[in-house]
């Protein structure tokens, strides 16, 4: 008997460690993978041979970038340097080409340090992205035409975007460690594909992708330095430390939420301290004019604005969106505190950077790379997923066509103001929809693709399996389990303080 339940504990273990196909419990994957031969089999060998899931999705990631290289060549050949509205008409406009010239780069000046001609006296991005954008203009010839070195800028900042691309991909592969081919959401993601280029995001969402893979190997000090360095290089990052402290609060993990703080803290100090201290004036630009900024493309206060005889001042927005994003980080807390069984640290992660960028008076159509690795994360689940990626994509093409409206005089070749309305419209639903979706699976954690396989929560590092000490509400008196009626899957159990909390 006692052998034979030792043979039995030996089976489920070896059972509970083996990588989730997402071929077997996601029907639009399974539909998918005829296209390259039908589901895994229960006998692939997976991991025998070089073709790896990482090195796979690395691949996929690297090629989905070359071919968004290719959606913005009407715009390397001419589009860019030639006609006012081409470069919308043709959905491949790029701030990187254009502010080589316009921010000093093409003229040897230093950013932050020296004044630039124009109404941009400095140069407006984080220290980090801006030593991201000198050091491409290093690579970038100082000879020929300004055309020629604009080509030449944007394709050595392509050459390095397309790194951290490959850097996010492997990051987002590994941090689920039983559910590797959840990269491939990221990697044929669409939308990223198409905004890549677009400005340079990528940079931080590669420190960010970073750190949430140390976090998830319990190194809460590199995640903490990775976390800084992405707050070095764009703003967003930071959010995370708030789902993350009241996580921490719940499981009582106060030591490593403070090394990750800590570090934190040090490498954005690191890197901005000796700007803030030479250039204070240069340094402060990004946030004085993230403050001044008025009301912008694609968010609903354009789309009040526009509409309305008397619109908000910028001041009065400002508060506004301050105190909406409040009531959202509250919400959040509340999730991480209140429900029965803890959340996963990918979940209220994108629950939280969804809610900037919902709130926040402007959204650059690249800013939804902010959101793909870690709604990958947070609700691996291609049908939502895909769903989400078309309402981006429409809104990609919903801004360039508006911006051809507004740039072609009276010919009005384009998208008039209803109609891109109608695209911001899109790109706020199939946000919002994805939240319910992720909200969806914290009070139900039959519904979460990574706790029904029996995992509790692979990118939480020290917060896995943890016991809860600190709870509020419904979580003091924790049900055994929730199920959903309608949903046939098999329950997930909500099991005993420091179990495994779920079932396979």
């Amino acid at each position: 008997m006692c052998g034979m339940a030792s043979a039995e504990s030996t089976q489920a273990s070896v059972h509970e460690r083996e990588p989730v196909r997402p071929t077997k419990e996601d029907e639009v994957a399974a539909a998918g993978s005829e296209l390259i031969g039908g589901p895994l089999g229960r006998r692939a060998l997976l991991g025998s041979s070089w073709w790896t899931p990482v090195r796979v999705i690395a691949l996929v990631a690297i090629g989905m970038f070359a071919l968004g290289l290719v959606q913005k060549a009407p715009c390397y050949n001419g589009a860019w340097f030639f006609g006012a509205s081409s470069q919308y008409t043709h959905a491949c406009y790029s701030d990187i080409p254009h502010l080589y010239q316009g921010r000093g780069f093409a003229d040897g000046l230093v950013p932050y340090f020296d004044r630039l001609p124009g109404d941009m006296q400095y140069l407006e991005y984080p220290v980090l992205t801006g030593v991201f954008m000198e050091v491409a203009s290093w690579l970038t010839p100082g000879s020929g035409t300004i055309q020629y070195q604009e080509q030449w800028y944007w394709m050595v900042n392509a050459g390095m975007l397309m790194v951290c691309a490959a850097v996010i991909v492997v990051c987002v592969t590994r941090t689920h460690a039983r559910r590797p081919w959840d990269g491939l959401l990221v990697a044929l993601a669409p939308a990223a594909a198409l905004t890549a280029t677009i400005n340079w995001d990528l940079l931080a969402v590669a420190l960010t992708a970073a750190a949430m893979l140390m976090w998830s190997r319990g190194r809460s000090l590199a995640f903490g330095v990775l976390l800084g360095l992405a707050t070095a290089a764009k703003l967003y990052p930071f959010l995370l430390l708030g789902p993350l402290m009241v996580l921490c609060w719940r499981a009582g993990r106060w030591r490593e939420f403070g090394k990750a703080l800590g570090g934190a803290i040090v490498a954005w100090a690191v890197v901005n301290g000796p700007v803030m201290l030479f250039a204070y004036e240069g340094w402060s630009k990004f946030y004085t004019f993230s403050q001044e900024r008025g009301v912008d493309f694609g968010s609903f206060w354009l789309i009040m604005a526009q509409n309305s005889d008397d619109p908000l001042s910028t001041d009065t927005v400002n508060t506004l969106a301050t105190l909406l994003m409040l009531v959202c980080c509250a919400a959040v807390a509340a999730l991480a505190l209140t429900t029965p069984r803890r959340p996963r640290f990918a979940q209220l992660a994108f629950l939280i950077v969804a809610a900037f960028i919902l709130t926040n008076k402007v959204y650059s159509p690249q800013y939804v790379l902010w959101l793909v690795p870690l709604a990958a994360l947070a609700r691996p689940k291609w049908r939502d997923f895909l769903i989400w990626q078309a309402c981006e994509v429409a809104y990609f093409l919903g801004i360039w066509l508006y911006l051809a409206y507004t740039t072609s005089g009276d010919a009005h070749k384009g998208l008039p103001t209803d109609g891109y309305h109608w695209a911001i419209g899109l790109h706020l639903l199939g946000t919002l929809y994805l939240c319910v979706m992720v909200v969806r699976d914290i009070f139900m954690p039959d519904r979460d693709p990574v706790r029904r396989s029996g995992d509790d929560d692979p990118s939480g590092g020290v917060l896995d399996r943890a016991e809860d000490v600190f709870v509020l509400g419904p979580a003091a008196r924790p049900r055994r389990h929730v199920v959903d009626a309608r949903f046939d899957g098999p329950p997930v159990e909500w099991g005993k303080p420091g179990t495994t909390g779920g079932s396979l």
